[in-house]
């Protein structure tokens, strides 16, 4: 049966009239459908020649196949989407992507084999494991690590698990953090210890307890410098952090008393410092630890008020934002609901919103709006270079003080 693509799905797949999904397909292609398969019979003139061999067979990326331009458009009209669904308009700036070869942040997976072991990222909807050397997302220093991650999945493993390896590049070399170890056996820690010195990896962690430590896994946050927990959150890309630090920066203006909401480690928090005193508050206490050493460590800044805080269960109140001129808040995929509820009651100037999920992002808009807020624009951000995710920062001011 030929059938003709005639859209993109959110998750990077081409859909015919009432068919689909066609994974690695696009707009205006016509394909055979044999048992459900696409088959490519007519390209888009967007399709390109995917740069990474792996493509194929790995799940890290969904779109390859499509020239940068394409990309840049879809991811941006999924923004417009979810806007629109909401009867949202406004100024969708053009999107910063980062680099190939820039991430410098990654979840792997390792396993045992009989031979010794395979690292790498799991196939498209499967559990297979496909090993990628020559990874083009991957930072070149995560590539050369790998020799490495495939010795410590050896001593860490067990026969049948598969171990979920969070690497991050940090000021001083590697950070790991591996999950879903065996059980420690102390005889263990010098070995890892010594391909930690051996390789200059910064920090290696046994299901986020710290067995090698060479120096410091530092981060640095405007002027400071922070050494986050293992496995921390971080964002992907150093181009990515950037952009995002950058809009977030013009959205909160001249502040001179901020509020960061789910604050993480203070990538924001920290070079709002710089200008303005910030009440930083996170769920995680070892990331507030970490943003708060990173603060007192720091010279130049003006006061951090660091504080632990569930603001799912207890979002911080109007009342409490009385003197606050700005605010910045960046959750996790689900979005802030309640919290967004209580901003859009109070009668802060500016936020300064940063979000991973276009869908949850439109959903506490409208909030904001039907509170009385403006959205003022929206920043793409894709620093998951030819994945179906998008990032993006964006400014709301109060609609009688803008």
């Amino acid at each position: 049966m030929t059938l003709t693509i005639t859209r993109i799905t959110a998750a990077g797949d081409g859909m015919a009239e009432d068919a689909g999904p066609f994974p690695r397909t696009l707009p205006g292609e016509e394909v055979d459908v044999v048992d459900g398969t696409a088959r490519l019979l007519t390209p888009s003139p967007t399709r390109v020649k995917p740069p990474c061999r792996h493509f194929k067979s790995c799940g890290g990326c969904a779109m390859q196949h499509a020239d940068d331009g394409f990309v840049a458009d879809w991811k941006t009209s999924v923004i417009a989407t979810g806007l629109a669904a909401r009867g949202i308009e406004t100024d969708i700036r053009p999107i910063l992507t980062s680099p190939p070869q820039s991430r410098r942040r990654a979840a792997l997976h390792g396993k045992r084999t009989k031979s010794g072991a395979m690292v790498g990222f799991h196939g498209r909807a499967s559990d297979v494991l496909i090993e990628t050397p020559d990874c083009q997302l991957l930072d070149p220093a995560i590539i050369a690590a790998l020799p490495v991650l495939e010795q410590l999945t050896v001593i860490a493993a067990s026969r049948k698990a598969e171990l979920e390896l969070v690497v991050a590049l940090s000021e001083n070399g590697i950070d790991l953090d591996m999950r879903n170890c065996k059980p420690l056996d102390p005889r263990v820690i010098g070995e890892v210890s010594a391909l930690a010195e051996q390789h200059r990896f910064a920090r290696i962690a046994w299901d986020g307890e710290v067995i090698g430590l060479r120096a410091p896994p530092i981060q640095t946050f405007g002027q400071a410098r922070v050494a986050p927990p293992p496995g921390a959150f971080l964002q992907a890309t150093l181009h990515g952090q950037n952009m995002l630090m950058q809009a977030v920066a013009e959205a909160v203006g001249g502040a001179k008393h901020v509020a960061d909401l789910f604050a993480g480690c203070g990538t924001f928090s920290l070079p709002a410092a710089e200008t303005a005193e910030v009440w930083a508050l996170e769920g995680e206490a070892s990331l507030i630890a970490a943003l708060d050493q990173g603060w007192r460590q720091a010279t130049g800044l003006k006061k951090v008020t660091a504080d632990t805080r569930d603001l799912f269960r207890r979002p911080v109140l109007p009342s409490e934002l009385s003197k606050t001129d700005a605010v910045i808040i960046d959750p996790p995929r689900a979005g802030a609901e309640a919290q967004t509820i209580e901003l859009a009651k109070s009668e802060v100037p500016r936020i300064a919103a940063v979000s991973c999920n276009p869908v949850t992002f439109a959903r506490d808009a409208d909030i904001l709006i039907k509170g009385g807020y403006r959205l003022d624009w929206v920043q793409p951000v894709d620093q998951f270079r030819w994945s179906s995710h998008v990032e993006l920062a964006a400014q709301f001011t109060r609609a009688h003080m803008a």
